[in-house]
């Protein structure tokens, strides 16, 4: 009996990896069970493998819990169908998606074919772990976003709609010598009233207390 070893891997997690060997007679289902006996996921759950080039571009579908219209599609089943009538590379690749609720897509390739079973050993079987599976979004527990800090020389932004991201650039406007408007408002209105009474300042002892008000 030929033995399977596929790895298979996270689409968007680089880092987390696991080999499955598996009997060749086995099916998807197995392969499926197997899969979340290392990551720890809901097995209960419809999810499909399909057959792929090496492009991972999707082919023909195998299901595990259809919906009503793959159903009346005839999807194959995985528990119906054999890893080894799937097979025609001996590095097939499958492009996996688990949970169509909340998906994880995944990679899974034909890595290694043994022709013997290994004594003592039950299949399926991890035969390598790498990396902790990523926790699903619902279940309560999710990694940790850190949060962007933002400087207090800003907190006048927290009332508008500021993000965070332009922070930079205004740290960068400071260092140009450029300053918000609230900084340089007492400036600015001072700055006004000069030049307001040197427009209408005849320079000869002009005194603002003798202007008197027009006549209407």
């Amino acid at each position: 009996m030929a033995i399977y070893r596929f790895r298979v891997s996270f689409e968007d997690y680089d880092d987390v990896e696991r080999d499955i060997d598996i009997k060749s007679n086995q099916t998807f289902e197995d392969l499926h069970k197997a899969i979340h006996a290392s990551t720890g996921y809901k097995v209960e759950t419809s999810s499909s493998f399909y057959v792929s080039n090496d492009q991972w571009i999707k082919n023909e579908e195998i299901a595990f819990l259809p919906n009503q219209r793959k159903v009346n599609n005839e999807v194959a089943l995985m528990e119906n169908s054999k890893l080894s009538s799937f097979i025609d590379d001996p590095h097939q690749k499958f492009y996996y998606i688990y949970n169509f609720d909340r998906p994880f897509d995944f990679h899974v390739e034909l890595i290694k074919i043994m022709l013997n079973e290994e004594a003592g050993k039950s299949y399926p079987h991890v035969s390598r772990s790498l990396g902790e599976a990523p926790k699903i979004a619902g279940s309560g527990v999710l990694p940790q976003v850190a949060a962007t800090a933002v400087s207090d020389d800003f907190d006048f932004l927290n009332e508008e709609e500021f993000q965070p991201e332009d922070t930079d650039e205004l740290e960068q406007m400071n260092e140009m010598g450029i300053t918000t408007d609230q900084e340089n408002t007492g400036e600015d209105e001072e700055d006004e009233k000069d030049e307001f009474m040197d427009e209408f300042s005849d320079n000869e002892g002009y005194d603002a207390d003798d202007v008197q008000k027009d006549d209407y």
